[in-house]
């Protein structure tokens, strides 16, 4: 299934929550979801009245992204709402699942190499 993270060598799947694999793209590049404006989030991603978010806001921006790497079970949401030069600015603030977390950083270093330099 593409754009769902592999499994470990453990044979144990990142998990966005139980049951349910962590989404990743194969590369950073691909998001090229919107930098700024106002964004409406499906209802299968955002379950709130309050879908949507102004990107001009940083807390409506990493809320927002927490909300998409968090729930989405499509690896085009990822592209169609996500910005991969954002994401890798703002990734050392989200507030992530471990299993989310994990599998973005395993297959994008940049944004564990980002982590890294900022937390130095």
């Amino acid at each position: 299934m593409q754009g769902v993270a592999s499994p470990t060598s453990a044979g144990v799947a990142f998990l966005a929550r139980p049951g349910r694999p962590a989404v990743v793209t194969p590369t950073l590049a691909e998001l090229t979801g919107p930098t700024r404006g106002i964004v409406e989030l499906p209802v299968r991603l955002m379950w709130n009245s309050h879908r949507t978010f102004d990107l001009g806001d940083p807390d409506d921006l990493l809320w927002m992204y927490e909300n998409v790497l968090r729930e989405t079970t499509q690896a085009d949401d990822l592209r169609r709402l996500v910005n991969g030069h954002l994401l890798r600015q703002v990734w050392p603030m989200l507030n992530l699942p471990r299993g989310v977390r994990a599998a973005w950083e395993q297959r994008h270093r940049a944004l564990r190499d980002n982590l890294a330099l900022r937390t130095a």
